[in-house]
């Protein structure tokens, strides 16, 4: 008679804890990028020395907040030797750019002959080095604009072997949307990845984001229910020139296998306007990071990020806004609605400077729960050294569907779900309508009914 033995107990693992297995060591397996020897390698052990330092979280006010122990990448190892050539890819209609990267390698790569002859620049960071490495230099040693209180955005920079370089000369302006597409999640791999997107003065341009599932990711199984983790860990990092105007919009859909750390940052020049929408519906794990800097005179930032959670799924998501020029204006808004036993934690801090004579600054953050074993936490932050502003606020509340708007649906007679459902597609709407592409806008659509109609199949909201 066989005995079945009792499986091992795993090690237990800390909120803080980070499961990744990386090393030092991890530099020298890095493929060479030709024209960086002379001060990448450098770089990158400086960001590892900052990443070893650094803690999971580095401000106290969101310490007990951290939770990455759903994160189990033992397993995975670095992507460290991507394809970089641009291969060219068929440009979709009604854009001027697209480039695609795949669990890492360069997919294809499309620009419009308008942007060409413009003198727009758009491809893979390792491709514009072997052309001008001293450019490739300038934009990215010190980490650019990166956090250096940030752990894994240092992580980034020490260890990404896949990068994208946008820049929009000078009085260019596309008014077509360029699409950056990431399509990663093959368990096993850990990928690190820089976008780095510059417009010179009076330049425009709209750039959609997608993170999206590869062909090649791994489906469960009985016997692997999670189907192996990956880890796709990214930058955003943006700088805008005098009167510049950049739209962002990111569509993250990754499988449900995936842990995705992202990184934005935005120096905002004089005049310039700085646009984010971004959308979190899929991921395990997703821990996302804003850095708006306003350092010009009369600069401009507007950010809507929305999450649409079930399951288990967990969302750790936090912005800051640095006002510095004077009249600078900043309207952050962040929304969430979970489903089944998603936890969502919206972090935010506005620090006006005593430089920032005239700030409008508003940040608020809302969750709907949707179940009653869904956690949201909301923390709103105002850090003031100017008492001469035109507005300093912020507000927050977190909470189940409104009842009274639900009574006014339903005696105009409309069924409970259907009113349910009216009501959380209308909150998650505003960064619905700033997605720039059509086909884009409609796909978000599509996947936010589907996640719906996915919870009230187990009865999610039913049971709220």
């Amino acid at each position: 008679m066989t005995v079945a033995l009792p499986r091992p107990r795993p090690a237990r693992q800390g909120p803080t804890d980070f499961t990744l297995p990386v090393d030092r060591a991890e530099i020298d397996g890095i493929a060479p990028i030709e024209g960086t020897a002379d001060w990448l390698p450098a770089d990158r052990q400086a960001a590892f020395d900052a990443f070893e330092a650094l803690p999971s979280e580095s401000n106290v006010l969101y310490t007990t907040y951290i939770d990455l122990r759903s994160v189990q990448l033992q397993a995975a190892r670095l992507v460290n030797s991507p394809r970089t050539e641009p291969l060219s890819a068929e440009l979709p209609d009604g854009t001027d750019g697209l480039i695609v990267i795949d669990e890492g390698d360069v997919a294809g790569v499309a620009l419009s002959p308008e942007a060409a002859a413009a003198g727009v620049e758009f491809t893979a960071i390792a491709d514009l080095a072997r052309r001008d490495p001293e450019r490739v230099r300038a934009l990215l040693e010190g980490g650019s604009a990166l956090p250096s209180d940030d752990r894994f955005a240092q992580l980034t920079r020490a260890l990404w072997t896949q990068g994208v370089i946008l820049h929009i000369p000078a009085g260019v302006r596309l008014v077509r949307p360029i699409i950056v597409r990431w399509a990663a999640g093959a368990a096993g791999r850990a990928l690190l990845s820089r976008t780095i997107i510059t417009l010179g003065d009076g330049a425009q341009a709209v750039v959609l984001e997608e993170l999206v599932g590869s062909a090649t990711v791994s489906p469960a199984s009985p016997t692997n229910p999670d189907g192996g983790q990956s880890f796709l860990a990214g930058t955003l990092e943006v700088t805008l020139g005098r009167g510049a105007k950049l739209e962002v919009a990111s569509l993250q859909e990754l499988p449900s296998t995936t842990v995705a750390f992202q990184h934005r940052t935005a120096v905002i020049g004089e005049g310039a306007t700085l646009h984010w929408a971004l959308a979190q519906l899929g991921a395990r794990l997703v821990r996302s990071r804003v850095d708006n800097r306003l350092e010009g005179d009369r600069s401009s930032v507007e950010q809507v990020e929305i999450v649409f959670g079930g399951t288990d799924q967990v969302f750790d998501l936090t912005s800051y806004t640095h006002h510095i020029g004077r009249d600078t204006t900043g309207n952050l808004l962040s929304k969430g609605a979970l489903l089944d036993r998603a936890r969502s934690f919206m972090k935010g801090m506005i620090v006006i400077d005593r430089s920032a004579v005239g700030t409008d600054s508003f940040l608020g953050e809302f969750g709907m729960n949707l179940s009653k074993a869904t956690r949201s936490v909301a923390i709103p932050s105002l850090e003031i050294d100017q008492p001469d502003c035109r507005r300093a606020a912020h507000a927050s509340s977190v909470g189940p569907i409104d009842e009274g708007q639900l009574f006014y649906l339903e005696t105009r007679g409309i069924p409970p779900d259907e009113a349910r459902r009216i009501i959380v597609l209308g909150f998650l709407e505003p960064v619905v309508a700033r997605v720039p592409q059509a086909e884009a806008r409609e796909r978000l659509r599509d996947l936010l009914e589907q996640k719906w109609d996915a919870g009230i199949g187990v009865g999610a909201v039913a049971a709220a």
